[in-house]
């Protein structure tokens, strides 16, 4: 239909969250309004090949048995070979081509590595594609928890104490890494620098659970955080950017309550998995959810961040401490940083609706 906004839909990659990834499409693609939008849904393998997929939201519901991928099935989708060309175009399988029309937005809905540490980004912003969500900078810092905490803390934002370590600094001197991280209380969360969904992430109560929580996390990423752990709350919020130059949005907060489960881990996120509530609205003070929503916003500025983002608090006896903030939330229609903005009066499909319009506005 004429007049109809364009979205490539980008979803899967090469990361160890894939199949949040594609869960995370099916919902888009079940309520994306169609009267305003078409689809090109463009899954990546976990092998990095870009494939035109099926636009069937059914195809990437999830399930533990059989979680969703994007498999090759032979096409191919070529880019636009400069930038001011937003035509892309697909290689079939029988070896034929065709185009898929001229793309108006690109909206990367990618957890983890090579999607949404700023990689994608940067390819978009190189040809001149219009995307949803924070630039390259941005991505990057939010993804990479270690420079997060450090321009968190040059903002004037409580972190958790932490210290960070290399593959090699492990390889090294276990012993010296052991020592410099006894300095943090216990509990402590062994957690890869650069990765979402609480995967390759150990909850340890005594240093010599280090080794094992260590090579958990290694398997993810060459680089590790030891963080102390904070006794508090566990409370979210979603935040959307200004519209038209003015502030930052926050919406209400949720709260992850752990009712028998040491920590919100993959399987409570994604699989059903008993021992955890999820509460949205969390109750709080007034005065708590605007201070909460005061250091979300001003976490967000810190990044540079654009479009979407979902921060994730304790709240402690000495008030808010920023655990993470994540640039690509979780967005299936059950995860928190919808339903936070649910609550807050904007609809699931809504909500998809101010994501594109935000990046057709300011890219």
């Amino acid at each position: 239909m004429a007049g109809k906004t364009l979205v490539a839909l980008l979803f899967g990659g090469r990361s160890s969250e894939h199949s949040i990834s594609c869960a995370t499409a099916g919902g888009v693609l079940h309520a994306i309004d169609r009267e305003r939008f078409d689809v090109i849904p463009i899954g990546i393998t976990a092998e990095g090949s870009f494939v035109l997929e099926d636009d069937d939201p059914a195809k990437f519901a999830i399930d533990a048995d059989a979680m969703p991928r994007v498999l090759d099935n032979g096409t191919r989708i070529r880019w636009p070979d400069k930038a001011g060309d937003r035509t892309l175009k697909v290689d079939l399988a029988d070896g034929t081509s065709r185009s898929l029309g001229e793309v108006d937005v690109v909206f990367p809905i990618l957890h983890g590595r090579f999607g949404e540490d700023g990689t994608v980004q940067g390819m978009l912003e190189l040809l001149g594609l219009p995307f949803v969500g924070s630039g390259v900078l941005a991505s990057a810092l939010g993804m990479d928890k270690h420079f997060t905490k450090t321009v968190l803390l040059q903002a004037g934002i409580d972190v958790a104490p932490w210290t960070t370590v290399t593959a090699r600094q492990w390889a090294k001197s276990p012993s010296l890494v052991a020592e410099r991280a006894s300095g943090l209380g216990l509990p402590a969360f062994v957690k890869p620098a650069r990765a979402g969904s609480s995967v390759g992430v150990s909850r340890i109560t005594d240093w010599a659970q280090l080794a094992e929580a260590m090579e958990v996390a290694l398997a993810e990423d060459d680089k590790v955080l030891i963080e102390e752990g904070i006794v508090g709350r566990e409370v979210e919020c979603g935040v959307l950017e200004g519209r038209d130059g003015g502030p930052t949005r926050v919406s209400v907060a949720g709260e992850v309550v752990m009712t028998d489960r040491a920590f919100y881990d993959f399987d409570a996120k994604y699989l059903d998995a008993p021992g955890i509530e999820l509460v949205c609205p969390a109750p709080m003070s007034d005065e708590q959810l605007a201070t909460m929503q005061s250091i979300a916003a001003t976490a967000f500025d810190a990044i540079g961040g654009a479009g979407l983002a979902r921060v994730d608090f304790f709240l402690t006896e000495n008030g808010f401490v920023v655990n993470e903030l994540n640039t690509m939330p979780g967005f299936t229609p059950i995860s928190m940083f919808p339903a936070c903005w649910i609550a807050s009066g904007l609809s699931y499909p809504e909500l998809i609706d101010e994501l594109i319009d935000l990046a057709l506005q300011t890219r």
